[in-house]
C-alpha cells in the first residue's frame, strides 16, 4: 500500500495535524491538496508546538518532502513567515515542493472578504477573513493569478493591471472603500514570486511519479467534510472541496491513487463561526469540554463550539468520502465525567432520520436523539496500548465503530505524538 488520504470528518479541527505528523514518520511524501491559511494545525512532539497555516503538517518527518498541491491558494507572507519560523527552529525546509498551478491570494482578496462580510451584516458566514472565498472565486470565475505567473513578469503585469482595475472598481462604488495602488503590489508580489522559484515544480508530475516508485504518499487534507462546499452545510462552509475527492483534485492524482482514506474525529464535537450544530452543548458541559480541551481556533482563537458526537454526520462524511479507517481524537477529555452521549439519529417532523439533511430549515427542525454511555474515572492519558484503556472507554470506542461500520487505526490520550494508541498500522495493512 503507498498512499493514505487524511481527511476531517466533522466540521474541521479534529486534529488531522497530529494524526497526519504521526503516520507522515513513515512516508516519504506528505502532500496538502486544499484550503488556505485559514486552515490552522497544530503539532506537539519533543515539548515543542508549532501552529501550521499552510505548510504540510507532514514537514516534520516526511522523508523526502513536503508538496503544497495545486488545489491550496497560497498567501506568500504568510508562507515565508512559516518557513522562517521553522527555520529558527532548526526544521529543515528544503524538500518543500509548491505547484506551479496553486492560485495566489493577493491584498484585493483580503480586504473584499472583509468587506463582503461587513456587507452581510447579520447574514454574514463567520469567515476568517484572510482572503480565502474571494481567491477561490476569482479561480472560479477563471481571473485568477497562479504561482507560475509570478514566474513570468509580463504575464503577471498584465493580469494584475487587468485584476486591479475590476476590483478598486467593485471597492469605490459599491464598498465605498478606498482604491488600491497598482506599483506597490505588483512589486511585492515580484518578489515573492523570486523566493518561491526554488519550490516551484509541477507536482502532479511528482508525486504521479512517486506513486509509480511505490512511494508512501500521505495525502492531507484541511478544515472538514461538513464544510465542503458541495457536501457540507452550506453556506455555512468553506470555499473548496474538503471530502476524498477534493484531494485527487487539488494535487493531480486519480482518485483510484487514495488507498487508505482516515477520516479524523474527535470524542465528541467541535465547530468554529456559524452555521448548523445539531448536537451543540451551550451549557455548563460545553464549557468544561471547552476548557479542558482547551478548544479555541488555532488561526483565529475564537472559542469553539462544542457538542455530543455526532453519529449522523459522520455516517455522512463516511459516504461521500469512501472513509474506510478512522482516527479518534482527544478520548481523555471524558475522564472524569459521568457519562457521553452520541447522537445516532436524529427527529424531524416526528420521525427518526439517519441521514444529514441539505436544507438549513429541516436542519434547525432536527433534534438528535442521544445514546447515553457511561464515562470513566481513570487518567488515561498515559496509556500506551488499547488493551490498557478502561473497559468503559473500549466500549464507547467499540460503539463508534457498530455506528460507522469503519475500524479505528488509532486513538489519541493527549496532543503530543507519543499520545497515541496504534489499533493498526494502515501502512501495513
Amino acid at each position: 500500500m503507498s498512499s493514505i488520504a487524511i481527511i476531517g470528518s466533522q466540521w474541521g479541527d479534529e486534529g488531522k495535524g497530529k494524526i497526519t505528523d504521526y503516520f507522515s514518520e513513515q512516508a516519504d511524501w506528505a502532500v496538502r491538496s486544499n484550503g488556505g491559511n485559514n486552515a490552522g494545525h497544530t503539532i506537539e512532539f519533543n515539548g515543542h508546538e508549532f501552529k501550521m497555516r499552510l505548510i504540510p503538517s507532514g514537514i516534520f518527518a516526511a522523508k523526502k518532502g513536503a508538496v503544497v498541491g495545486n488545489g491550496v491558494v497560497i498567501n506568500p507572507e504568510v508562507l515565508f513567515s512559516e518557513l522562517a519560523t521553522l527555520a529558527d527552529s532548526g526544521i529543515d525546509t528544503s524538500g518543500l515542493k509548491i505547484s506551479n498551478r496553486a492560485h495566489v491570494i493577493m491584498p484585493y482578496h483580503i480586504l473584499e472578504d472583509e468587506y463582503q462580510e461587513l456587507a452581510k451584516g447579520k447574514n454574514k458566514i463567520g469567515t476568517t477573513k484572510n482572503g480565502i472565498g474571494p481567491a477561490y472565486m476569482d479561480k472560479a470565475a477563471r481571473n485568477g493569478i497562479r504561482v507560475c505567473d509570478l514566474l513570468e513578469e509580463a504575464t503577471f503585469k498584465e493580469k494584475l493591471e487587468s485584476n486591479l482595475a475590476y476590483k478598486n472598481s467593485l471597492f469605490t462604488k459599491i464598498y465605498n472603500q478606498e482604491p488600491l495602488e497598482f506599483e506597490p503590489i505588483f512589486e511585492k508580489y515580484l518578489e515573492y514570486g523570486r523566493k518561491l522559484k526554488p519550490f516551484v515544480t509541477d507536482t502532479s508530475v511528482l508525486i504521479n511519479d512517486a506513486l509509480k516508485r511505490d512511494e508512501r504518499v500521505l495525502f492531507e487534507g484541511a478544515q472538514g467534510v461538513m464544510l465542503d462546499i458541495d457536501e457540507g452545510t452550506y453556506p455555512f462552509v468553506t470555499s473548496s472541496n474538503t471530502i476524498s475527492g477534493g484531494i485527487a483534485a487539488g494535487i493531480g492524482v486519480g482518485a483510484n491513487k487514495l488507498d487508505t482514506i482516515i477520516g479524523v474525529i474527535k470524542a465528541y464535537t467541535t465547530r468554529v463561526g456559524a452555521g448548523p450544530f445539531p448536537t451543540e452543548l451551550t451549557n455548563q458541559t460545553g464549557d468544561k469540554i471547552r476548557d479542558i480541551a482547551h478548544e479555541y481556533g488555532t488561526v483565529t482563537g475564537r472559542p469553539r463550539r462544542i457538542g455530543w458526537f455526532d453519529a449522523v454526520a459522520l455516517r455522512h462524511a463516511i459516504r461521500v468520502s469512501g472513509i474506510n479507517a478512522l482516527s479518534l481524537n482527544i478520548l481523555d477529555v471524558f475522564s472524569g465525567f459521568d457519562e457521553i452521549k452520541i447522537a445516532n439519529t436524529y427527529e424531524l417532523a416526528g420521525e427518526k432520520i439517519d441521514y444529514y439533511p441539505a436544507s438549513l430549515s429541516e436542519l434547525d427542525a432536527c433534534h438528535p436523539i442521544y445514546e447515553t454511555l457511561p464515562a470513566w474515572k481513570e487518567d488515561i492519558s498515559q496509556v500506551k496500548e488499547y488493551t490498557d484503556l478502561p473497559e468503559n472507554a473500549k466500549a464507547f470506542l467499540k460503539r463508534i465503530e457498530e455506528i460507522s461500520q469503519v475500524p479505528l487505526v488509532t486513538v489519541s490520550v493527549g496532543p503530543d505524538r507519543l499520545q497515541t494508541i496504534v489499533v493498526r498500522n494502515p501502512w501495513e495493512n
